[in-house]
């Protein structure tokens, strides 16, 4: 298996040479992420301005073989559990399996086999020993974390997915980098109405964990304005009032540079400019987690 040494800024799906497998080092997360990306024809429903998929394209996730996901999936497992991957590929101080992560090069949702995959998962996490000799373990509160926008989760099929996920320590990231529907179609270019939104959000929180993932940049060097804060506050603020509270949210910046058409617009903001909006969501009441 040959891979380069893994750092934050280098997602490459491709690294492990595999084609649904692949490792990152999140900053979100704080450790190796055993990613799956059930998108390799690099299709998503969405186009989010700042995405880092080269190529991408308007579509859905392929057929998925799932035979050679369970085989990639369990080998690669053993390897950071048995192999010298850690030593030899993870920075000193990332050195652990944070999670096994569905996000990918699109919409993992997408996916006619959603739900065989999330199986997949569970089955594999369940061969895994909890202590082996290599002194890696794979812990029994190992996160399995869908990364999704969110606009799949009407789908019945995909609400079982979530159920069957929060029974693996799961979680889910789901993505809100505005709070109206002219802000999404600005930063994600999708028509959604913040109704169906709001109906898909409910469906996560009811089903599984959910945090807020927002990412919160600036375009032609202007951050996001106090009105953007203020929708996204109140959005927020009429979840808790009818009693659908989310984990918290996961806001961060730009890391790694867009591969989209907009991207020599947009550059990251300040860690103070997060900090101070990351105060004002913190005084609903919810935590908030900040990644430059």
């Amino acid at each position: 298996m040959s891979i380069d040494t893994l750092n934050t800024t280098n997602h490459d799906r491709d690294s492990a040479n595999l084609r649904y497998v692949y490792p990152v080092i999140s900053r979100r997360a704080g450790g190796v992420s055993v990613g799956i990306n059930l998108n390799p024809n690099n299709a998503c429903n969405w186009r989010c301005i700042y995405c880092q998929v080269p190529e991408l394209t308007r579509g859905t996730a392929p057929p998925i073989d799932l035979v050679m996901l369970e085989n990639e999936l369990r080998n690669f497992l053993h390897e950071l559990l048995h192999g010298d991957f850690m030593q030899t590929r993870v920075p000193e101080g990332s050195r652990r399996i944070n999670d096994i992560a569905l996000s990918g090069n699109g919409e993992p949702t997408s996916a006619t086999e959603f739900v065989q995959v999330i199986e997949i998962i569970a089955r594999v996490r369940n061969e895994m020993p909890l202590r082996p000799s290599s002194g890696q373990a794979l812990s029994v509160d190992l996160k399995t974390v869908l990364i999704t926008n969110g606009s799949l989760l009407f789908r019945s099929t995909v609400q079982q997915g979530l159920r069957n996920l929060a029974l693996l320590n799961g979680e889910v990231w789901f993505k809100l980098d505005r709070a109206s529907s002219v802000g999404m179609m600005h930063i994600n270019d999708t028509h959604i109405n913040m109704n169906k939104v709001r109906d898909n959000l409910i469906a996560s929180i009811t089903n599984c964990p959910t945090w807020l993932q927002t990412c919160w940049f600036a375009i032609d060097g202007e951050p996001p304005t106090l009105q953007d804060e203020n929708v996204f506050l109140e959005f927020i603020s009429t979840l808790l009032r009818d009693n659908y509270k989310p984990q918290g949210v996961l806001l961060y910046s730009l890391a790694r540079p867009s591969l989209q058409a907009e991207a020599p617009r947009l550059s990251a903001l300040p860690e103070g400019h997060l900090q101070a909006f990351a105060d004002r969501i913190a005084q609903l009441g919810l935590p908030v987690k900040v990644n430059p």
